[in-house]
């Protein structure tokens, strides 16, 4: 077989990874666990099924998105990487996902091909595009393939270039369709990279990886494992809601790296859990998408002495983050914790309208470099209002992200999050568009006239303001959401008001709601 010394490609990382330690374990899910060379196998069988099947639709030529509807499991591991062999762009979904919103995001982003088993046919019902049952495939029953099969495979991603897409992840939109970004295996293997020379990753991370399929951090999880050699122990999301025995599932898989949302680290520190479970294999936690605390932070950094812990930043639009901060000192309670600096590779400019802020002044902190996603699939409006010229280069074209978010540098040169410019949010680890929600209830649902969404950063909570005649039955109109939403975006808070404040524009002030929302008792 030929060497592939060219890495264009996430797919000849794992290749390498694979002659080193293929007997392994790779991926680990309650009692099922494969090893590298299984993992490999199983992969190239079904990446074999895809081409097969992409082939009848558009040829030769497979960089189309294709996907995936299962829980997060073993199988679901493998239809990732399948993918990636095809030279395909993988997208991942959530089971949970409400029908009419998993219509939208398949109406919008129409993937050639959808992975998925028979107990979720239902959630795709009427969509015509092909369907591969996993449920159905056992690649016991498939021959393996040859060598030259691998190679025809291997060889046909060798025509491909390191920016060319990877994966779409699904973001919320203000319109009730979310946005798909697409990020590229440049941008990835960039990221992973930098990672191994800031934190020394070196292949003996075992990863307890409890985020979604669907977030970024799952396809980090996947990119450590390919390129370092990493063990991922995938975490079922109930386990989130028992704290005790999530820590408890760690602690008997040796999990010695986290990269978790700060939310059910919060629920732990207020349990007070730490002093009753130990973790002594834990070596490194990250923790990114939203603001942790620094209290409940402070209970996490006093009982675990010997963890390197690092606060990241990024958006989606980023891969995967654009700032990190390595917490090297006990802070005060009282500070927040900075967001640090910008990540190797990667710019970050802190703007008001299109002048540099100065050390201490607040602006919105915008991206440039290699780790910038390639856009919205399907949706040049967005992405044009999003991804723009840099205003402070008027000599040639280079574009940065607007994150909509509003930072400020301390002389120390580390970034302090302050909050968000607009009515998009960060709520358990999703960004949320308050727009999308509002959209909805008044348009799609017709439930109310007027509704004004704000979130409680202090107490996390997302505050629905509406204009009605009447106090509306709260459980009904939560019923009626369900069917819509998934669970992190419906409202738990509801203020009726007989007219909606306007501003001196006539628009509802969302200012004045947010403040009120706030000083709520």
């Amino acid at each position: 077989m030929k060497c592939y010394g060219s890495y264009n490609n996430l797919i000849f990382h794992f290749e390498d990874t694979v002659k080193v330690k293929g007997n392994d374990i790779a991926v680990v899910h309650n009692d099922a666990e494969i090893n590298f060379a299984e993992l490999r196998e199983r992969a190239l069988i079904l990446s074999d099924v895809i081409t097969s099947e992409l082939s009848v639709k558009i040829g030769n030529r497979f960089d189309e998105p294709v996907a995936v509807l299962i829980p997060k499991s073993v199988d679901a591991v493998v239809s990732d990487l399948a993918i990636m062999y095809s030279g395909s762009v993988f997208m991942n979904l959530d089971i949970k996902t409400p029908a009419d919103r998993l219509k939208n995001i398949l109406n919008l982003i129409q993937p050639k091909l959808i992975i998925t088993n028979h107990k979720y046919e239902k959630l795709i019902d009427g969509y015509e595009e092909e369907i591969i049952f996993i449920d159905d495939f056992n690649a016991e029953q498939h021959q393996p393939l040859t060598e030259s099969d691998t190679d025809s495979i291997l060889q046909r991603i060798e025509l491909s270039i390191d920016t060319d897409p990877l994966c779409i992840i699904n973001t919320s939109g203000s319109t009730g369709t979310p946005k798909g970004v697409i990020l590229n295996q440049r941008s990835f293997m960039d990221f992973t990279e930098r990672s191994r020379e800031i934190f020394g990753f070196d292949g003996s991370e075992i990863i307890g990886s409890l985020s979604p399929i669907v977030f970024d951090i799952f396809d980090f999880e996947l990119c450590m494992m390919m390129v370092y050699g990493s063990r991922i122990v995938l975490i079922d999301a109930m386990l989130s809601a028992f704290p005790a025995r999530l820590l408890q599932y760690i602690a008997e898989h040796k999990v010695n790296y986290l990269f978790w949302v700060p939310s059910i680290m919060v629920n732990i520190a207020n349990m007070e859990l730490l002093d009753k479970i130990s973790l002594p294999d834990l070596k490194t936690i990250w923790f990114a998408g939203e603001v942790f605390p620094t209290k409940q932070f402070l209970y996490w950094y006093d009982k675990l002495h010997n963890v390197t812990f690092a606060n990241l930043y990024g958006p989606i639009e980023i891969t995967l983050d654009c700032t990190y901060y390595i917490v090297k000192e006990r802070p005060e309670e009282t500070e927040p914790l900075p967001i640090g600096k910008a990540y190797y590779n990667t710019d970050v400019l802190i703007l008001d309208d299109d002048r540099l802020c100065k050390d201490g002044e607040p602006g919105e902190l915008c991206v440039r470099g290699t780790s910038l996603a390639m856009g919205y699939y399907n949706n040049p409006e967005k992405t044009a209002a999003a991804f723009v010229q840099n205003p402070l280069n008027k000599a040639y074209p280079e574009t940065i992200y607007r994150t909509g978010d509003i930072v400020y540098r301390r002389s120390d040169g580390n970034i302090i999050f302050k909050g968000r410019k607009d009515s998009l949010i960060k709520h358990m680890g999703y960004r949320i568009e308050l727009g999308e929600i509002e959209h909805v209830i008044e348009n799609e649902l017709s439930l109310v006239k007027y509704c004004c969404a704000t979130y409680d950063h202090e107490r996390k909570e997302i505050v629905l303001f509406y204009e009605y005649e009447t106090e509306i039955d709260e459980k009904e109109f939560r019923k009626n959401l369900s069917k819509v939403f998934p669970a992190y975006m419906i409202p738990k808070v509801y203020i009726r008001m007989d007219i909606l404040p306007r501003n001196a524009n006539g628009k509802i002030d969302r200012l004045m709601l947010s403040n009120k929302a706030a000083e709520r008792n």
